[in-house]
């Protein structure tokens, strides 16, 4: 086995969600790729005197429920998993990547009534356990980001394996600064939007919740948004790929959500509930190791010099109060073309953070 498995499930156990004696450790193998890190995982909890559980999930079978299944069925929550976030004390969900593609067949409407349930399993992970999801990359993740399978594990490895004590202490530096800042505009290819953040809290997150991580994030006043936003990389939810994204608010009001592709798809999401078509998150991604797009949200938000907006529901520790079933990361590339503007002052311009 390639020892970096061993180092990081060492990493997710002792440093991302801090294992103690006798807790129990809830770790989801979805996909049968992740069985390395499945068993690096699992032996470090049993070093740290937990006891783990693994339980086995992948899009594969997803899609056999998405295929066959009723109405009542698709609209299932699955009782095991939600009884899985009230038994386990950490939860450390091993997301190994699979086909993009795999629920293309699948019709919008039934696959947005599916990924509502599903984030109702989200919400009790964050609600009841302490908890650190991670994605596994493999040959379609490599794919997807146009590149090989060396060249994309190494990519994985090294931004995992930062020194994030060091790094944190740099981010937090950076979001003391920001947590003093009143309004946010984004400007960029097609793109200004604005909207307050007064009194808001900015949560550097190094590794604890997501790994590899890098973000610093905070959570927009609802109601303050004005303005539109669009994005040069297809936003990804439940497989899809909704390209040319463009998103405009007027007083809070979503008034415009149109794409290129797969616009039933996002009408059935931004229609789920009252809070989908509001922003929940904002966020700066700072991890300087992610290099690469790999239509992968877990990943992608991370990289340094882009920032992301979530529709739905928003994090309580940014002071956020929307509710939704969804959370959707969307990604915008400012590399190239962008700036974040803090109270009319620059803070990120062109993938450099200035704060």
């Amino acid at each position: 086995m390639d020892p970096r498995w061993q180092k990081l499930g060492e990493l997710l156990v002792n440093y991302s969600t801090k294992v103690k004696p006798k807790e129990r450790v809830m770790i989801a193998m979805i996909e049968p790729d992740t069985f390395p890190l499945v068993q690096a995982v699992y032996r470090a909890a049993v070093k740290a005197g937990a006891f783990p559980q693994v339980q086995f999930l992948s899009e594969t079978l997803r899609h056999s429920l998405l295929s066959y299944g009723n109405e009542e069925q698709i609209n299932w929550v699955p009782e095991i998993e939600a009884q899985g976030m009230e038994w386990a004390d950490v939860y450390i969900g091993l997301r190994g990547a699979h086909n993009l593609f795999e629920l293309q067949d699948i019709n919008a409407e039934t696959l947005a009534a599916n990924q509502k349930a599903m984030g109702k399993i989200s919400t009790l992970r964050w609600e009841k356990t302490r908890w650190c999801v991670i994605r596994v990359p493999n040959e379609s993740f490599a794919q997807a980001a146009e590149t090989d399978l060396e060249t994309i594990m190494d990519m994985f490895f090294d931004s995992c394996f930062l020194d994030w004590e060091h790094e944190v202490k740099t981010w937090e530096d950076w979001a003391e600064k920001l947590r003093h800042g009143k309004e946010i505009r984004i400007t960029g290819k097609k793109t200004d939007l604005s909207f307050s953040v007064e009194g808001r809290t900015w949560v550097p997150y190094g590794g604890i919740t997501n790994m590899p991580d890098g973000e610093i994030a905070t959570a927009p006043i609802n109601g303050t948004e004005n303005g539109s936003i669009y994005f040069e990389i297809p936003a990804v939810l439940g497989g899809r790929l909704v390209k040319d994204l463009t998103l405009a608010w007027d007083s809070g009001v979503l008034v415009k959500a149109t794409s290129s592709t797969e616009q039933d798809f996002l009408r059935s999401i931004l229609d789920r509930d009252d809070g989908a078509g509001k922003i929940g998150e904002f966020a700066l991604g700072t991890n300087p190791k992610v290099t690469r797009f790999a239509n992968d949200i877990l990943m992608d938000e991370k990289m340094g010099g882009t920032v992301h907006i979530a529709l739905g529901r928003a994090y309580p520790e940014c002071g956020g109060t929307n509710k939704s079933a969804i959370h959707w990361d969307i990604i915008k590339d400012t590399r190239k073309e962008g700036t974040v503007y803090l109270d009319g002052n620059a803070i990120l311009k062109n993938g450099k953070i200035t704060l």
